[in-house]
């Protein structure tokens, strides 16, 4: 090989340029739908609360992918309410605690609209 074909061969890593500043204003309705039905103060097992989460769905007309996509959706959105503390898990069950509101779509576009309003504010 020649030197010229040598150099080409050569592959240096590139920097990847993460955008942190994206958020999403979308509403999340299984999320949504999962915190009213857990600030009932209840204990469902998953699939009790699940069929509560997809019935209130239906009624909101917000079911789409079908409803084993739904319930896999539901399952990582419980999953990462466990993680955040705002749910706790005891074997199978899953009860909401204290502050689960702070997870619905609307308090988090209110805290975003806020965040916003006090930067324009601040020029």
């Amino acid at each position: 090989m020649t030197q010229s074909s040598e150099s080409v061969l050569e592959c240096k890593p590139m920097a990847i340029v993460r955008k942190t500043s994206f958020s999403r204003r979308v509403a999340d309705h299984v999320t949504d739908e999962l915190v009213n039905v857990l600030t009932g103060g209840e204990t469902y097992e998953f699939k009790a609360l699940f069929l509560k989460v997809y019935e209130g769905l239906k009624l909101k007309n917000a079911v789409s992918g079908g409803e084993e996509m739904l319930r896999l959706r539901s399952y990582e959105k419980l999953q990462n309410l466990t993680n955040r503390g705002l749910v706790h898990k005891a074997g199978k069950n899953y009860h909401g605690l204290k502050g689960i509101e702070q997870a619905s779509s609307v308090f988090q576009l209110a805290r975003v609209d806020a965040e916003v309003a006090a930067a324009a504010a601040a020029v």
